[in-house]
């Protein structure tokens, strides 16, 4: 690919035009890592975190986020959002939680983005709510895992978890 599609004839940004593309499903999964540490893990599974409840807070935090990406992300284009999970899988070995993102829309281009920036919305609202117990919180390794639709077709990354894309029945840990 030679020719940058987000830039005019004059070497401008602008906003790619998705009007004669077909509307496809389009569903996209991403994920985010947050370690909390010991001193904040058990305290965030047990709800006793100053801040309150941090799954609610971050849940909402990260749906605001995807149907908000347009407002943040300066060439993404506002999608008719259809569905968006919040998922949080803990890993108490390593005092850590996963963030899980799927959202899914029926549109003229793909929501990798809006997946992308409801995990790590919800990321950095985990640190929000637990930074008054501890400030040495890391958030890593935000990804794309899944993507479908479109004429580029299906991207899967190499190692993701087998069930990425099916939806839990559940939206996280609480």
């Amino acid at each position: 690919m030679t020719e940058f599609t987000h830039l005019d004839q004059e070497g401008r940004l602008r906003m790619v035009e998705v009007g004669d593309k077909p509307e496809t499903l389009r569903t996209a999964v991403a994920s985010c890592r947050v370690v909390v540490g010991p001193k904040v893990f058990p305290r965030l599974l047990e709800g006793t975190l100053p801040k309150g409840d941090v799954w609610a807070a971050a849940r909402l935090a990260g749906i605001m986020a995807a149907k908000n990406t347009a407002q943040l992300i300066p060439l993404c284009h506002s999608l008719p959002l259809t569905g968006i999970d919040v998922e949080f899988i803990p890993h108490p070995q390593d005092f850590a939680v996963t963030i899980r993102t799927r959202v899914r829309t029926y549109a003229r281009t793909g929501v990798e983005m809006e997946a992308l920036t409801a995990a790590a919305v919800a990321a950095l609202t985990i640190y929000d709510m637990c930074k008054a117990v501890d400030r040495g919180l890391v958030i890593q390794d935000l990804l794309l895992l899944e993507k479908s639709g479109g004429i580029r077709g299906d991207y899967r990354r190499e190692g993701a978890p087998q069930d990425v894309a099916r939806p839990t029945g559940q939206s996280g840990v609480r």
